[in-house]
């Protein structure tokens, strides 16, 4: 292909340049140098990880994950993601996630709709919300031991080593490994199952090219090859604070030969790539690249070669899925950090906002009390001057390890409603010459009725305590009076019918537990409705059963103010099922049984009758084996048998019930 520049309409006007001999690639000089981060700043989402595995286990009852992070810091902050694959409208597996940290996390968790176990240590591990999973305590094992611990509880289908992540991804059932056993590997690729980005931003270097005049500026970006050579797509985004009248800029993105570029610029630059590269407002035009240098210097000559004055920014990353540039400004102007060059993370400074958000709030016995311990005010590098609530005289207790603000809702300024109770910490930390402010809430539960109900079809007009086998059942959690600013949801559910019938699992981690129950959409005033069908296999069957629902109220606001849970239940009579045979779903046990038997008996007396005729129409000189005369209705019965099992089966049939 010409190596010309080439046009794109609309997006970009891609500029001119003219060849120079390969030779004076090699022979360029250019001092590459550290860039100001104020000035380039790199940061990038990848799934290599230093150590990890992914295996099959496709027929897993539990989806086990185990993550290892690594923080250089005393305190940090992370972002974990879990996303459940469609598939086929089926519910997600449940899943156990282990957590292994090495120092104090404060953990933001996503895993709405995931039937989750969570595994931690909760001395070191600090929620932003509370998590509304089921969570078990990590022992203090080593890392072989924790994966140990984790196999113990069902296949491994995950497992990976992260230095310093700022986020992660985990994506569930997404396995694609070719092993069966998960065993942790250096430099591994996670694909599809694991991506995270890291806090660190990559190194960004930059350097004048000596000789070239003008102020056009180019920014490199070569990707390494990654422990997989599959089909890449490396989403590339370009922000540059330039001027309409700024010279236009170079990109050069060099990669393996299985890697495609997607970019997504907001000024016009002159494109420079291997492989095929695209652009997002026009995704489908994929327009080929050339072969250009795998080294640093080689690179440098194709930016010389383009007429670039200066590397802006030259950046090399692993097999990366998303690269974002952002440089706040162009036009050929470079400055670099002055020496000494710092390649260590900054010190941590005082975070206000990460401050606040962990302060907890507990309310019991009429009172509001706000704790906040002093170890993680110390890891933040946080000096407090004083912590109050809105009435400055109520002023927070050193009690050793913790500050604790305590009052009554009757004083310190409390602003109480007919549900809920407000009022207001302030903070006034040394590093900021403001005080920082934050409104907590107390729900003021003597006013709160919590009703659990059992209704037999979907309008939910009246509510009933009994309940049949085979009858589609209704269930609706509900609170009055209603609080706008909390969202009730259901945690969990289950039906105990005793030692004859067992317990039923309908509500797990705010998740459907098999087909045959069915989470419906909210009452219009925010009610949690759900469905199911009951289907019994055993004999007697029970008389009675008790609903028991957990439920939450949490803020909407999304902030860590107090989550209120309560256990509520409803007692029900169960109606025996008409024992001539069917109901609106099919046969029950006890109709089957006798269906089975009556078939039996028919098949028996029939068999006889065969026998009676045969042997007295008969000459005795022509005695034959019976065993043809008895084939039909031997055939009918095994024909009238499998008729009665097929009618049985139901869709409910992996309900745990006992």
């Amino acid at each position: 292909m010409d190596r010309g520049a080439l046009p794109l309409a609309v997006a970009l006007l891609l500029a001119g340049c003219s060849l120079s001999p390969t030779s004076l690639a090699e022979t360029v000089h250019c001092d590459l140098q550290p860039v100001d981060p104020e000035r380039g700043k790199v940061t990038y989402t990848t799934s290599q990880v230093s150590k990890g595995c992914v295996a099959q286990a496709p027929n897993a009852i539990l989806e086990v994950h185990v993550l290892f992070l690594e923080f250089p810091r005393d305190l940090s902050q992370l972002e974990l993601t879990l996303q459940a694959s469609k598939q086929n409208g089926t519910q997600p597996r449940e899943v156990l996630l282990v957590l292994s940290v090495n120092s104090n996390v404060f953990l933001q968790l996503q895993a709405l709709g995931i039937p989750l176990h969570l595994a931690y240590n909760p001395n070191l591990v600090t929620f932003q919300e509370p998590p509304g999973v089921n969570t078990t305590e990590l022992p203090s094992f080593p890392k072989t031991q924790i994966l140990e611990w984790a196999a113990e509880r069902g296949p491994i289908a995950s497992a990976a080593e992260l230095d310093d992540p700022q986020s992660v991804l985990l994506r569930l059932g997404q396995a694609q490994g070719s092993l069966s056993f998960c065993m942790l590997e250096a430099s591994q690729d996670m694909g599809r199952t694991l991506e995270w980005r890291p806090r660190i931003p990559a190194l960004v270097r930059g350097c004048r090219l000596e000789g070239v005049a003008g102020h056009k500026e180019a920014h490199i970006l070569r990707v390494l090859p990654g422990h997989s050579a599959g089909p890449r797509t490396v989403t590339v985004k370009v922000e540059l604070s330039c001027a309409s009248g700024d010279p236009d800029a170079v990109l050069i993105l060099q990669g393996p030969p299985y890697v495609s570029w997607l970019i997504d610029a907001n000024h016009n630059m002159q494109i420079w790539t291997t492989g095929e590269y695209s652009f997002k407002i026009f995704p489908e035009k994929n327009i080929r690249g050339f072969k250009l240098p795998d080294t640093p210097q080689g690179l440098l000559g194709e930016a010389r070669m383009l007429n670039a004055s200066v590397v802006a920014s030259f950046v090399e990353l692993p097999l990366a899925s998303v690269v974002s540039l952002h440089a706040p400004s162009c036009g050929g102007r470079l400055q670099t950090s002055p020496a000494p060059i710092q390649t260590t993370p900054p010190k941590d400074t005082c975070s206000p906002e990460l401050l606040m958000s962990l302060i907890q709030t507990k309310c019991a016995n009429d009172a509001m009390t706000l704790v906040l311990k002093k170890e993680l005010v110390a890891h933040l590098k946080c000096t407090i001057m004083g912590l109050t609530l809105w009435d400055p005289s109520c002023q927070a207790e050193d009690r050793g390890d913790q500050f604790v603000l305590h009052s009554a809702y009757s004083s310190c300024g409390m602003e109480v409603t007919a549900n809920m109770i407000s009022n207001e910490v302030v903070v006034n930390i040394l590093s900021s010459s403001s005080p920082q402010r934050k409104k907590v809430h107390c729900l003021n539960m003597d006013s709160l009725s919590f009703q659990l109900g059992l209704y037999l079809s979907p309008h939910f007009l009246q509510a009933s305590n009994t309940i049949e086998p085979g009858q589609q059942s209704f269930v609706q959690v509900r609170v009055s009076p209603s609080i706008p600013e909390f969202l009730l949801q259901l945690d969990s559910c289950h039906l105990d019918l005793g030692p004859e019938g067992g317990t039923m699992e309908l509500i797990q981690g705010r998740a459907a537990k098999g087909n045959c129950v069915s989470l419906l959409s909210p009452s219009p005033e925010g009610n949690p409705r759900f469905s199911f069908l009951l289907h019994f296999y055993t004999v007697p069957i029970p008389k009675t059963g008790t609903l028991s629902c957990t439920i939450a109220l949490r803020p909407k606001t999304g902030s860590q103010d107090q989550e209120v849970r309560r256990t509520v239940f409803t007692r029900l009579n169960v109606i025996s099922p008409d024992l001539s045979g069917c109901t609106s779903k099919g046969l029950v046990l006890p109709a089957v049984l006798g269906i089975t038997f009556g078939a039996f008996l028919i098949g028996a007396l029939l068999t006889a009758a065969l026998w009676y005729i045969y042997s007295h129409t008969r000459s005795p000189g022509k005695r034959e084996p019976v065993v043809a005369v008895a084939a039909p209705a031997s055939s009918e019965s095994s024909s009238t048998n499998h008729s009665i099992g097929s009618t049985q089966s139901t869709p409910c049939s992996t309900s745990s019930m006992a």
